[in-house]
């Protein structure tokens, strides 16, 4: 495969998750990912994960996921020639990605104003909680602060449950898809004669993806309310009751809905003035869940299925994810990726890449995610570092 950014060069700065997660898209693209760690530690979701043995062995599931065809170089950017190497290594960078908070770079004398003297046309991403400027720009934020102040937590779960916190880091993932977004943007302008300075707020990112919940209340002055498994836009639309468990049901249209009302066997409730019309519906949706499911409850949702997709209907069971990841609409697309005997490890691993596909085929990345400071000689000799002078800068510890 011919990838877009084949001839990019990344420095990934970044810890956990939305930065390792937007250079980790970068990387699949084609991007040569250089992951800069500290000497010793390095990205603190080495230590993260489900394998306890894998987390002592700073290969923890965490950092599998999300850096797969890096390279791992480690640098004290607090030991002066610790800096001197990094600055040295931006000269042959396109883009530095960074998501400490802000102010963090300029104090360690490596900011945007620094590196920019080093090398002009340089693309440098900041990913932070709040952004780098307003009243809360120096507060430290995880995902699930974030999830809290964005309204998301409020409006996820029912009247009885909200405010719950979604069940993946969805305000993590976000801002390192803004990153990758944005970064790519940047490098898309090839005839730059100066650089970006990317500023990514995980708060921001977050509210740009919450559609109708923050849309309703802008124009139409309507606050968003927890609804559970239902769609307030249409009825019926969300989970019902089977005989055996949850189906999903989007009757979104007018004609899905008569569709769904003849399959189930009920399709005197099309013409039932408290259903007949999109608004109605709306009014009258636990009247008509309840004369719906009294007719879903006689079969298995996987009965079901089958037979709403072929009238038409939008309908889907409700898996877990090892079920979603078994089924052949994710495994026989090359979502998987698969690394024999990744170093470090010891034993086969297999991680997700990119939702989607360039020219017919998934994007892969070459290599396994590397153990802490793998290329570190590799990296430095290249840039004209002898041996020598690599077992110095070890021995001062700027490496």
């Amino acid at each position: 495969m011919q990838k877009p950014l084949r001839h990019v060069r990344v420095l990934d700065l970044t810890n956990v998750l939305a930065g390792p997660f937007c250079c980790h898209q970068l990387a699949h693209l084609g991007a040569e990912v250089i992951k800069v760690e500290t000497p010793g530690s390095g990205d603190l979701a080495r230590q993260l994960g489900a394998d306890p043995e894998l987390n002592q062995r700073l290969m923890g599931v965490s950092f599998l996921a999300q850096n797969p065809g890096k390279q791992s170089v480690t640098l004290n950017l607090k030991h002066a020639s610790g800096k001197a190497v990094f600055r040295k290594l931006v000269q042959s960078a396109d883009v530095v990605v960074e998501n400490f908070r802000p102010g963090v770079m300029d104090r360690l004398g490596l900011g945007y104003d620094t590196l920019k003297q080093d090398n002009p046309r340089l693309i440098y991403c900041a990913i932070s909680g709040f952004g780098q400027d307003g009243p809360l720009a120096g507060l430290p934020a995880y995902d699930q602060i974030i999830q809290g102040m964005a309204g998301v937590m409020q409006i996820t779960g029912d009247a009885h449950s909200a405010p719950l916190r979604v069940g993946y880091p969805v305000s993590d993932t976000i801002g390192g898809l803004t990153a990758a977004l944005a970064v790519s943007a940047a490098l898309a302008d090839t005839g730059r004669t100066e650089g970006y300075f990317i500023d990514v707020s995980m708060l921001e990112a977050t509210l740009a993806t919450m559609g109708w919940a923050v849309s309703n209340h802008l124009i139409a002055g309507r606050a968003p309310t927890p609804m559970g498994n239902e769609n307030m836009t249409a009825s019926p639309s969300g989970t019902f009751r089977t005989a055996d468990g949850l189906l999903n049901i989007a009757a979104n249209k007018q004609e899905q809905f008569e569709a769904l009302c003849r399959v189930v066997g009920r399709p005197a409730l099309a013409g039932d003035a408290r259903f007949a019309q999109r608004q109605a519906r709306l009014a009258n949706r636990a009247a008509l869940t309840q004369a719906l499911e009294a007719e879903l409850a006689t079969r298995p949702a996987a009965e079901w299925w089958p037979l709403l997709t072929a009238a038409g209907v939008p309908a889907g069971p409700v898996l877990d994810v090892p079920q979603t990841l078994a089924h052949p609409q994710v495994s026989e697309r090359g979502m998987i990726g698969e690394f024999a005997d990744a170093p470090g490890v010891g034993r086969e691993i297999r991680v997700v890449r990119t939702g989607f596909k360039l020219n017919r085929e998934a994007p892969a990345v070459d290599t396994p995610p590397p153990q802490l400071g793998q290329h570190t000689r590799q990296v430095l000799g290249s840039l004209g570092y002898s041996d020598a002078d690599i077992d110095q800068l070890n021995r001062e510890g700027a490496i």
